[in-house]
């Protein structure tokens, strides 16, 4: 048997399911390293898989022999949306509802912001499979817990149903749990194996990404005892990794909007011995919940993509003190990322193709230091990064499966060649660009 450490996704889901003594449960979930691999390898333990906003990695094939039993809820605008419509066009018996008008980003709120229409068609579509499968209400023995990974906690009765992370999402399941805990036993799964929290942390933990942080963290150039502020946080990933730098002498504030992203960071900072050295406080980075002038640094790093990026640069700027340093960081969506397989020009110039989502007040491109100089910083420093993550890492898997949704058969079997045969997947990385910028408050 696999190490915890190595076990796969969907093994540490059936583990979990078996340790509640549930054969077969409801699934709802967004991330397709999790419903993927379920489907693929346990679909038996399925009783119906509904998806609420899928990324355009949505793989059809294995879904397929879920038939009636997949209910979707899609974006009707934005970069994912015609490449999702388009893999759903090929499951005609799944139940399918366009959320028409809505930008499915990561980050966007999807079902604070359409709770009673998801709500209301996730309750008739459970209740439909149901009666036809005659689900039987789950007894667990116990309200929460963790197993292989996974944390779970456990509200109402019913026949069993799972609710995975939603990525980015602030408010998660919690709009929709009270209402659908009264009909069904809910198990609403957490940790860092899963959603959001699991692609934060494989991000961070990166060599590549972490290389690129040192650097970021060198231009800060912190002194023993300055406080230090950095927003969006996410599951504190970095928050840690500047604390564990700084031998927790620098006392750090964390902020986020998302209280399920502090839960799980003030869980990891606990267990890594950090609790006394980061604070983590909800907060929105468009209005900082801290008086003028009370931080030495401020920082941020792939935040003000999604968000109003001159308002939050503005409110970093506010509460640093006179003399204080201002750093950011960004995706660089303005420049290509590099693939390093044996590819014909025309197929690696498409690979290479900037492909992440970006908010219409955002930031991420080199904007960033003109915007710095707007700010009112002096003695900026401007340092475009390149962060490399190997196709065989948790991290360089989920960049690969985003190239590849955009890819023909043809040109995917093609790259799979190439990885497969010229260098072998251990050498093949695809590197990112970041802009990255610290200026000096006056």
């Amino acid at each position: 048997m696999a190490s915890e450490a190595k076990l796969r996704i969907e093994e540490r889901i059936f583990q979990l399911l078996q340790h509640l003594g549930l054969k077969q449960a409801h699934f709802a979930a967004r991330e397709f390293q999790e419903f993927d691999g379920l489907a693929r390898v346990h679909p038996e333990i399925i009783s119906s898989l509904t998806l609420v906003c899928p990324p355009r990695t949505l793989n059809a094939d294995s879904l397929r022999a879920l038939g009636d039993r997949l209910l979707c809820f899609y974006g009707g605008k934005g970069p994912n949306a015609a490449i999702v419509r388009e893999s759903l066009a090929s499951l005609p018996e799944a139940m399918r509802l366009c959320l028409q008008d809505y930008l499915d980003f990561n980050w966007t709120d999807i079902i604070a912001d359409h709770t009673d229409f998801i709500g209301t068609a996730m309750l008739y579509f459970l209740s439909r499979i149901d009666q036809e499968r005659q689900l039987q209400p789950a007894a667990p023995a116990s309200s929460e817990g963790e197993v292989a990974g996974i944390c779970y906690r456990i509200e109402g009765s019913g026949p069993p149903l799972v609710l995975m992370p939603l990525v980015l999402a602030p408010s998660q399941w919690e709009p929709l749990q009270s209402r659908l805990s009264e009909r069904y036993c809910t198990i609403i799964l957490g940790g860092a194996e899963l959603g959001g929290v699991r692609q934060l942390e494989a991000r961070g933990r990166s060599a590549g990404y972490r290389k690129m942080l040192e650097c970021f963290l060198a231009e800060l150039k912190l002194r023993p005892g300055e406080t230090v502020l950095e927003i969006g946080c996410g599951s504190g990933v970095f928050t840690r990794f500047l604390a564990q730098r700084t031998e927790a002498v620098n006392p750090i504030a964390a902020l986020d909007i998302n209280r399920y992203f502090l839960d799980e960071g003030s869980v990891l900072a606990r267990k890594e011995g950090l609790a006394e050295a980061i604070k983590f406080r909800q907060g929105s980075a468009e209005d900082l919940p801290f008086a003028d002038n009370t931080f030495d640094a401020s920082i941020a790093c792939t935040v003000m993509e999604e968000c109003d990026a001159r308002r939050v640069l503005a409110e970093m700027a506010r509460v640093t003190r006179p003399g204080g340093r201002v750093g950011v960081m960004v995706r660089a969506e303005d420049m290509t990322a590099f693939v390093n397989a044996p590819l014909r020009a025309e197929l690696k110039a498409k690979m290479e193709i900037p492909r992440g989502n970006v908010a219409e007040k955002g930031c991420a491109d080199a904007s960033l230091y003109q915007r710095f100089r707007e700010a009112g910083m002096v003695s900026v420093k401007m340092f475009p990064q390149l962060a490399t993550f190997g196709v065989d890492e948790p991290h360089g898997q989920r960049l690969e499966a985003g190239i590849l949704a955009t890819l023909s058969d043809a040109e995917t079997k093609e790259w799979r060649a190439a990885t497969s045969s010229a260098h072998g997947r251990e050498q093949v990385f695809i590197a990112k660009p970041f802009h990255c910028a610290v200026g000096t408050k006056p």
